[in-house]
């Protein structure tokens, strides 16, 4: 059995558990300091609730860090210092330091590290990511994607903060970010405008224009402001053709009720991207062997989400960091 501890139980630590559920060889730990959530969350999923941090690092084999994005670093480096395995929920941290911070001390501890760039496990981005590298498209000449629904809130709504979460193009855009410095390579500049680099908090919407070090240029509408659910889509084209793909069109299963639409899938338990991404994890925790998602996908894809927070800021052409 592999033992595995989840700080914050909270939207993202819900998710991880139900899918750890289904894993036959996991024990499943967690610290909260929120009482009833904590004492729902141990019911749900069969949790065992521990005291504190410090004591779900040292009871457990891998720690699943499901924190608000401020408080990531305190929790990754305490857990690298015990040799745990961390799993860190996206984005990796608040600044590109503090990402290279965990990088550094993962490596010379010599523990595995992986990020929650949880799209890369999609079908359908993963399918896109296979055709553009496989030249379905011929060379990718431009891009777009588009990320987003209503704003969540998180405990205490951490999330409307901006300080603490870095509003749309940190916490949501990281996705895309990551997707398609992943599909297309590195990005050489880009110029990012936001709402919520204007306002400080709540709802939020930005729009970003990537340059790649190929010529490709993407956009990246990212959007909490979008009252008809959450929606993902995006589309590449080349000399050669298009690949696109819209969530709400592409839906195996619709559901509407109280006003409202709700797109589901028909995937098997095992094909779930959540699934997918923490099982690879795992095996690659008891293989030995390197993280799908490396702690430097995770940084880059900060580094971009920063350029695109720094642009929105200045109004000037950002290029982003390199760890």
């Amino acid at each position: 059995m592999i033992k595995v501890g989840i700080l914050g139980a909270g939207g993202m630590g819900n998710v991880h558990a139900r899918h750890y559920r289904k894993m036959s060889d996991v024990e499943i730990y967690f610290f909260d300091p929120l009482t009833d959530k904590s004492e729902a969350f141990a019911k749900q999923w069969h949790a065992t609730p521990l005291g504190s941090p410090e004591e779900v690092i040292q009871r457990c084999d891998v720690v699943d860090v499901c924190l608000p994005t401020d408080m990531h670093l305190e929790a990754g480096l305490k857990a690298i210092a015990a040799g745990r395995a961390v799993f860190m929920e996206k984005p990796m941290a608040k600044t590109v330091e503090e990402c290279a911070t965990l990088i550094e001390a993962a490596t010379k501890a010599n523990v595995p590290l992986s990020v929650g760039q949880v799209v890369r496990f999609f079908a359908e981005f993963k399918t896109g990511n296979r055709l553009v590298k496989n030249g379905a498209v011929g060379t990718p000449a431009a891009a777009r994607t588009r990320r987003g629904g209503l704003a969540p809130l998180g405990s205490r709504g951490w999330f409307q903060d901006h300080a603490r979460s870095g509003g749309v193009l940190l916490d949501l855009a990281v996705h895309d970010f990551d997707w398609l410095r992943w599909t297309l390579g590195e990005v050489k500049h880009l110029y990012s405008r936001s709402i919520g680099i204007q306002t400080g908090s709540g709802p939020d919407y930005a729009l970003t224009t990537l340059t790649f070090e190929s010529g490709c240029v993407a956009h990246v509408e990212a959007t909490w402001m979008d009252p008809n659910g959450y929606r993902t889509t995006f589309e590449v084209a080349g000399n050669k053709g298009l690949i696109q793909h819209d969530s709400r069109t592409n839906a195996a299963l619709k559901t509407t009720f109280d006003g409202k639409t709700v797109t589901d899938n028909a995937l098997a338990p095992q094909d779930d991207p959540y699934f997918l991404q923490l099982s690879a994890f795992l095996t690659a925790v008891k293989n030995g062997t390197d993280p799908v998602v490396s702690g430097y996908d995770g940084a880059m894809a900060v580094s971009i989400a920063l350029a695109a927070v720094e642009s929105a800021k200045t109004g000037n052409v950002v290029t982003p960091a390199r760890i």
